[in-house]
């Protein structure tokens, strides 16, 4: 058991299996250890060290967390409460997380938070405002906000964003829709400035 507790830093997220080689039982020491605090059961197999602050446990930082989750650094989380910063006058609050991934789909509570994951064939390493616009309207059907007026305060709002990175986000993220949308609005922004 002090072998193991050794082995466990303050602030890191634990698979089961990263831990097994410190304990000759460590399903009962990781029982022990989370009865003690030391250790926070966040989902099956998937443990928190937690750092301490003034208020109490300090909780995982949210990439670490997934990448823990999925075994992999191949993901993009996105919330569509970020979409409230595009200047569309959005103002929805929604309290999930979707992770885009390549393996793994379905809601998963992870830490008390919801985590959508969603398979996808391609995603960007960092978020854009380009690419934030472009998820925005592939995930239109399902968000609270209304479809028509999203679509009309972009159209007054186009000069906004960069018509070069949305065409290239478009092509690599877009769905068809939004392809054919953007394609078309930016054209009629390019026509109005001829």
């Amino acid at each position: 058991m002090d072998f193991l507790r050794k082995n466990i830093r303050p602030g890191e997220v634990y698979r089961r299996s990263d831990l097994e080689y410190y304990s000759t039982a460590i399903d009962r020491h990781l029982r022990q250890l989370t009865n003690e605090g030391e250790l926070i059961k966040l989902n099956q197999g998937l443990y928190y060290a937690p750092e301490h602050s003034k208020f109490g446990p300090v909780p995982p930082d949210e990439s670490t967390l997934v990448a823990r989750f999925l075994k992999s650094n191949e993901f993009l989380i996105v919330t569509p409460n970020a979409y409230n910063t595009l200047g569309l006058g959005l103002t929805h609050l929604y309290n999930e997380r979707w992770v885009y991934n390549h393996k793994r789909r379905g809601e998963i509570t992870l830490n008390s938070k919801t985590f959508v994951f969603k398979v996808k064939s391609a995603f960007p390493a960092a978020i854009t405002k380009e690419y934030l616009l472009v998820d925005l309207l592939n995930n239109l059907d399902n968000l609270a906000e209304d479809a028509n007026s999203v679509v009309h305060r972009f159209s007054e709002n186009i000069r906004n964003f960069s018509t070069d990175e949305l065409m290239s986000a478009s092509q690599l993220y877009g769905s068809g829709e939004t392809k054919k949308f953007l394609k078309s609005a930016i054209r009629k922004v390019n026509l109005k400035l001829t």
